[in-house]
Parts: structure tokens; C-alpha cells; sequence
């Protein structure tokens, strides 16, 4: 429902698009609309698909490969309550808090060439979403264990096509390689086991998407843009120790000595719609 309210919100203004451009600055000269340097300001929201099947993965002897069942003394599995694509609410896997959705705003510089209703161009942008993903795990114990991430910053390097009719307006595609500094963070109700993780990682992917430009003066333009921006991060490890838990009878513990922790989905995927302000020199 996220994804198609936000094509159809994207899809209106595209359509309203020539209609503005018509009305606004009829006498300019519009044969260097989408020429040359600009740079811009925007801002807007970042939603959260749904992450359906996404669990906790283990590596219960620390060899690197994950998978690994989290075992009892008896040979049940410790994690038989499940998983759940969000934030625990309680020790019990009987609902999460969805993924937080959130705004995000960003400046990018980038240059246009126009070549008669054609344009291409580059563009270099910056900013930071306050959007989080959340994935949880629920033990026998009963304990809940909850892995969030979400973008410290971000930035992308992006190609575009688009066609101008005339100048006035431009219809637009784009994509290209996409980075964030991920803050990773780890919560959990067991209170035995002590837990360690790497924190902060790099995220790398890539950003495409489309929208819509109006030139509202010769130097102006307003736009309206979605972008899917998919990030892969496969660094973020929470390591489970001994703490004060018997190693004898933990499950943690009992086919090496501790465990590592990590997501079984790497990838942190978005849906952004967002306004657009540019200056053109």
C-alpha cells in the first residue's frame, strides 16, 4: 500500500507537470531550460518495504559460515518462537513494532546537456533519512534480541535521461552507484550472556528512479522525484560471550564457546518520494 500510494502520488505530478509549465513564464526564452550547472535542495519521506521472511542467522562455532541451529542442552531449538520484521515489544514473539518511516532531505550538484528535447546529465547528492529497519529473534529462555539499522548519511552518484517537450518541463530517469554510513544498533532482554558488536558500517548499493522538473524561471526549477535506493551490508556482527551464563547449559555456548549474530537479509531497501528546488546558472 506504501508503494502504490507513493506511484500514484509521483504519477499525478508527473501528469500535472506540462500544465504548470505552460502557465508559468510563457515569455522566457525556453531553448537553454536544462542546460548546464545547477545545484539543488530537497526534501521529502523515506518508507520501509516490507522485509517479509527476514530472521536472525547464527555461527555458533565462529567459522564464518552461517546457519548454524542455536541448540539446547536437549537438542530442541532455542529460537523456536520465531522471528519477526521489526522491533521486539516484549519477550514474547507476539508482535513488533513496524519499521519506522521517516523524512529525509539532501543537496546534490550536478550538470544537465541538453541536446534539442533530450537531456543528459550527472549529478553528485548528499543527505540523511531517518528511516530504520528492524529485524527481532525470540528464544525459549524467554528472551527477544533486536538488530536495527538506519543511515548516519548518505550519498550517491547518479546518471540521468530525460525528454524536454520544448523546454518548460523535463521527464526524467536515473540511477547509479549509492553509499551510507550505517548506525547499527543491538538490543536484548538477556541479561546472562554478554554481547559485543561492530557498530557502524558501510553500506554499498545503488539508487534508481524517475521524476518530473518545471522551470518556473529562467534560473528556477521545482521537481518531484522517487527513488528505490537498495544498500548491501553483510559487516554488522553481534558477538554473544559467556557473561555470567553456564557454559554447560547455554545455548550459545555449547558448540564453541560463544556465537555470532548477524541478519539473514544484508540489504536495507527504500522507497523515497521526494520535492526538489534547483538553481541553474
Amino acid at each position: 500500500m506504501k508503494f502504490a500510494a507513493l506511484l500514484a502520488v509521483s504519477a499525478a505530478s508527473m501528469i500535472a507537470a506540462p500544465a504548470i509549465a505552460q502557465d508559468t513564464g510563457g515569455d522566457r526564452d525556453r531553448s537553454q531550460d536544462f542546460n548546464g550547472p545547477y545545484i539543488s535542495i530537497g526534501g521529502g519521506g523515506t518508507l520501509q518495504g516490507s522485509d517479509r521472511g527476514e530472521t536472525l542467522i547464527f555461527d555458533t562455532d565462529r567459522d564464518g559460515v552461517y546457519g548454524d541451529p542455536v541448540n539446547t542442552v536437549g537438542g530442541t531449538d532455542a529460537f523456536a518462537p520465531g522471528f519477526c520484521n521489526g522491533a521486539a515489544t516484549g519477550t514474547a514473539n507476539l508482535g513488533c513494532r513496524n519499521d519506522k518511516d521517516g523524512p529525509e532531505y539532501f543537496g546534490r550538484v550536478g550538470y544537465d546537456r541538453r541536446m534539442g528535447n533530450f537531456v543528459l546529465g550527472a549529478l553528485i547528492e548528499g543527505g540523511r533519512s531517518e528511516a530504520r529497519d528492524s529485524v527481532s529473534g525470540f528464544s525459549t529462555t524467554p528472551a527477544a534480541y533486536t538488530l536495527s539499522r538506519e543511515a548516519d548519511y548518505q550519498a550517491s552518484a547518479r546518471l540521468r535521461a530525460g525528454y524536454t517537450p520544448g523546454g518548460g518541463a523535463l521527464f526524467y530517469v536515473t540511477g547509479g552507484p549509492a553509499y551510507a554510513r550505517l548506525d547499527n544498533k543491538f538490543a536484548t532482554t538477556n541479561t546472562a550472556n554478554s554481547f559485543a558488536d561492530t557498530g557502524k558500517t558501510n553500506g554499498w548499493g545503488y539508487a534508481a528512479g524517475g521524476g518530473a522538473e518545471i522551470m518556473v524561471s529562467n534560473n528556477i526549477a521545482i521537481g518531484l522525484e522517487y527513488l528505490y535506493t537498495d544498500l548491501k551490508d553483510k559487516d554488522y556482527v553481534v558477538s554473544v560471550g559467556q557473561g555470567t551464563a553456564n557454559p554447560a547449559t547455554n545455548p550459545f555456548l555449547l558448540n564453541g564457546g560463544g556465537t555470532d549474530i548477524q541478519r539473514s537479509d544484508p540489504h536495507f531497501r527504500t522507497h523515497s518520494v521526494r520535492g526538489t528546488l534547483s538553481f541553474r546558472f
